[in-house]
């Protein structure tokens, strides 16, 4: 099942960066951002899921100190940098909703840059500090970790010492890499709506609720899953529960991002039919 989800969601997200460089009407600043979104949730996918599989099919249950320093500092590189884009996301919503006039100026070339290298910038110097800081804590004989890929939260409990200054400093990074960006998304959406609801027509608001609602609901559903994880007291932490809510942020919602973002778009739906029919004519 897990291979089945993280193939299609592999195949989703190329297919979108691939639509958005091919057709020249998808070379906004809105689509742009989407094509980093799909990169980053191509990229996290393939960060977790080929060791996850050839664990399951080897039952070589082994990764080095060096590999799994890598795999939380990728992770943390592309999960953390999603978090920033899905704000500057949300602002790019809220410019064409509410200031649709003004939009090629409040949502410029070089702001639409600035956020995407921003986002990056961030979520690596993340996953540098986290996966640095996490490798050099001391491990006692217990080092089998009870999970399906190398997370900090995991690794801290197997340390023999004191993680509590760890843990305060990954608390505030939480705060400003999830519940910041995250207030700032519930912002864009309200004043969304609050725009919507002053629509003239029944049917244009029904369509707007519509995109907005789903758009929520996958924000809520990646948002909500990683401040269980990463913002829950050490004491409150169960593997299982753990490995459970992981699945939600590493493999569901990057097959999810591509069908609410972009294949329910018109715009993205024309771009799929003419590069379809372009391959068949040729």
């Amino acid at each position: 099942m897990v291979l089945t989800t993280a193939s299609i969601s592999l195949l989703g997200n190329t297919l979108m960066i691939l639509l958005i460089h091919r057709d020249p009407r998808l070379h906004t600043p809105m689509y742009f951002l989407l094509s980093q979104l799909s990169l980053m949730d191509l990229m996290l996918v393939s960060t977790v899921v080929p060791k996850m599989a050839a664990v399951y099919v080897t039952d070589k249950k082994l990764i080095s100190p060096a590999g799994c320093g890598l795999q939380i500092f990728f992770f943390l590189t592309l999960g953390g940098g999603e978090c920033f884009l899905l704000a500057a996301m949300a602002y790019d919503r809220y410019v064409a909703v509410c200031h649709p006039l003004s939009y090629p100026i409040l949502m410029n070339w070089r702001l639409c840059l600035g956020m995407t290298v921003g986002s990056w910038l961030l979520g690596a110097t993340d996953g540098l500090m986290q996966a640095a800081a996490t490798l050099s804590f001391p491990y006692c004989s217990a080092r089998e970790i009870d999970h399906f890929f190398c997370e900090a939260p995991t690794l801290v409990r197997l340390a023999c010492a004191d993680t509590s200054v760890f843990e305060y400093v990954m608390y505030i990074c939480c705060v400003l890499m999830l519940l910041l960006p995250f207030f700032l998304i519930l912002m864009s959406y309200g004043l969304i709506l609050s725009a919507v609801l002053q629509m003239r027509t029944k049917e244009a608001r029904k369509k707007a609720f519509a995109t907005c609602s789903s758009h929520l609901a996958v924000v809520g559903l990646f948002y909500g899953a990683a401040i269980f994880i990463y913002m829950r007291p050490k004491s409150y932490r169960s593997a299982s529960h753990d490995k459970i809510v992981s699945l939600f942020y590493t493999i569901f919602t990057p097959v999810l991002n591509p069908l609410i973002y972009s294949l329910r778009n018109n715009e993205v739906k024309g771009a799929l039919r003419k590069c379809l029919g372009h391959f068949s004519h040729a």
